[in-house]
């Protein structure tokens, strides 16, 4: 299950309403960095075949297959620090990051 906090619901409540075209909030991982994965967000213009849609007060977050596992049990939110914002992830699967913070690994990749 992912799950959006009070503020990325409202972000993403306001990118959806300026393009209500878009189908949700993608969100998943690719191989990156280096510990090895990284977060991969976006707004979605339909969700794709396999995709599990977890929906929160009309709002969807679309995660496919292969990323669910790595992400499952997250909660997305979203914070203002100063002039800077952004989406921030609580991801209970995360074992280890980079020092750069860019990057994450799983107990499955120490296993690897």
């Amino acid at each position: 299950m992912i799950t959006l906090a009070p503020a990325a619901l409202e972000r993403v409540r306001s990118y959806l309403a300026a393009d209500p075209g878009k189908a949700g909030l993608r969100f998943g991982v690719h191989r990156t960095g280096c510990s090895g994965w990284g977060y991969r967000i976006e707004m979605a213009d339909t969700a794709a075949p396999g995709d599990h849609d977890f929906a929160q007060q009309g709002v969807h977050v679309l995660v496919d297959a292969d990323s669910l596992a790595l992400v499952d049990g997250t909660e997305i939110d979203f914070v203002k620090q100063g002039l800077n914002e952004q989406f921030v992830f609580r991801n209970p699967n995360v074992k280890g990051e980079c020092g750069c913070g860019e990057s994450f690994t799983t107990d499955a990749d120490r296993a690897g």
